[in-house]
């Protein structure tokens, strides 16, 4: 006894607008969180040794990321929420504190992180605007 198209497996019947629509939302938050997570990783350890390459490799990351889920639920809105929880993040992080204290610091790995990150997070969501528009061409 197979499923018919619109069926969930295990026989619980088609999936309804509502709870769709809940499922899409959720599957969102879910990309936005992966982003803003990997801003709090990165944030903390951006300045380990060899310094300036982990920086780049979380970079490159934050690029892989962006894309990778562009393209793989194939909106641009599933490129752009991890960009947007990656930035937040790590910008709030930037940030100075009353007490002095800064978590990303003015060095050659923390602007590279910060700056580079910054421009991964638009190159992502640039590509993934790229892959969205082939697709919908090619339907």
């Amino acid at each position: 006894m197979g499923t018919s198209q619109g069926q969930l497996a295990g026989g619980q019947g088609p999936v309804t607008g509502g709870r769709h629509r809940a499922l899409t939302a959720a599957g969102y938050v879910l990309l936005f969180v992966l982003g803003a997570v990997q801003g709090l990783f990165g944030s903390f350890q951006y300045g380990r040794e060899p310094s300036p390459l982990i920086a780049i490799i979380l970079v490159v990351v934050v690029l892989v990321t962006c894309v990778g889920c562009g393209w793989g639920i194939g909106t641009f809105a599933a490129g752009l929420l991890p960009a947007v929880g990656w930035i937040l993040v790590s910008f709030v992080l930037a940030m100075s504190r009353p007490n002095g204290s800064v978590i990303i610091t003015a060095s050659t790995a923390g602007e590279c992180y910060l700056y580079g990150g910054a421009l991964a997070a638009a190159v992502g969501c640039v590509a993934t605007f790229y892959i969205r528009v082939r697709r919908s061409a090619r339907h």
